[in-house]
């Protein structure tokens, strides 16, 4: 099992980066005191959900639980428990700006100012730093390149690790899916439904799909869209984007968008990309 410890200062960036992980597919669970990561390690370990990567949050928040981490970790190696800890920090006075901005109390800050609470933490946190797999400022970054950062944190330098495209066709007289990133009209391709022994078949069937083929020009327009892709998802991933919705669109959805959706997707998938298909009017 994958395991992800995320610490640092508070106000640092921590709940964007369990997002970022959330969103890749880990199991996440923000400010889970220390003494319960075992506990919850065995927990999911033994779940027929078969979860194969976890990460939790665990800081200053826990107040005297979070004391006990350094001996909890211990145990976590002791057992076999493989995880790796990523420290997320960011300057004193950007910190003080950040919580003055969103008028938001320090953990800590009980009497103290926000300069003495910070200080307090950070000298808290330095035993858990200085054993950190990685430490990550954000002083400077925005959330797409802190997600870019834990990507190569994770040993995924380009972010692909996670990345869903949906393929989706669609009739056009129902209306564009409101979701759609990227809508593709398909009435360019000769209808099917004209076609006395294809009109009650739908774009599954392999009859409509050779007829689809025929037209010269749908192969070149299934190409394009497949190098589209490949060349966009970089940039897409650079700005922080985790999936894509490329939806497919002829008159009723049921032959052209169908077919054509098909075989992008078993394209896609031939190139080992983590792709669903859906039909949303067939």
């Amino acid at each position: 099992m994958d395991i992800i410890i995320i610490t640092g200062l508070s106000g640092s960036g921590k709940s964007h980066a369990i997002r970022h992980l959330e969103d890749h597919g880990y199991y996440c669970i923000d400010n889970l005191p220390p003494s319960l990561i075992g506990s919850f390690v065995d927990l999911i370990a033994r779940s027929k959900q078969k979860v194969r990567k976890a990460a939790f949050v665990t800081d200053i928040r826990g107040g005297e639980f979070f004391g006990e981490l350094r001996e909890n970790l211990k145990d976590l190696k002791d057992r076999g428990i493989n995880y790796k800890i990523i420290f997320i920090d960011a300057r004193d006075e950007v910190l003080i700006r950040r919580f003055s901005e969103n008028r938001r109390s320090h953990p800590l800050g009980a009497g103290r100012t926000y300069a003495e609470a910070i200080e307090t933490e950070r000298a808290a946190l330095e035993p858990i730093r200085r054993v950190a797999d990685c430490a990550i400022d954000t002083s400077e970054l925005k959330n797409a390149d802190l997600a870019t950062a834990i990507n190569r944190a994770l040993g995924d330098d380009e972010g692909t690790s996670g990345f869903k495209v949906l393929i989706q066709s669609f009739g056009y007289k129902y209306g564009i899916p409101a979701e759609a990133d990227i809508v593709l009209d398909m009435r360019f391709i000769p209808n099917p439904f004209y076609v006395d022994s294809l009109k009650n078949l739908t774009g599954k069937s392999r009859r409509v799909r050779e007829y689809v083929m025929r037209a010269p020009e749908t192969e070149r327009f299934i190409d394009s869209i497949v190098d589209m892709f490949e060349e966009l998802k970089p940039a897409f991933i650079r700005e922080g984007k985790n999936s894509l919705n490329i939806s497919f669109g002829c008159t009723g959805g049921q032959h052209r968008s169908v077919a054509t959706a098909i075989m992008v997707y078993e394209r896609l998938k031939k190139n080992n990309e983590e792709a669903v298909l859906k039909h949303r009017d067939l």
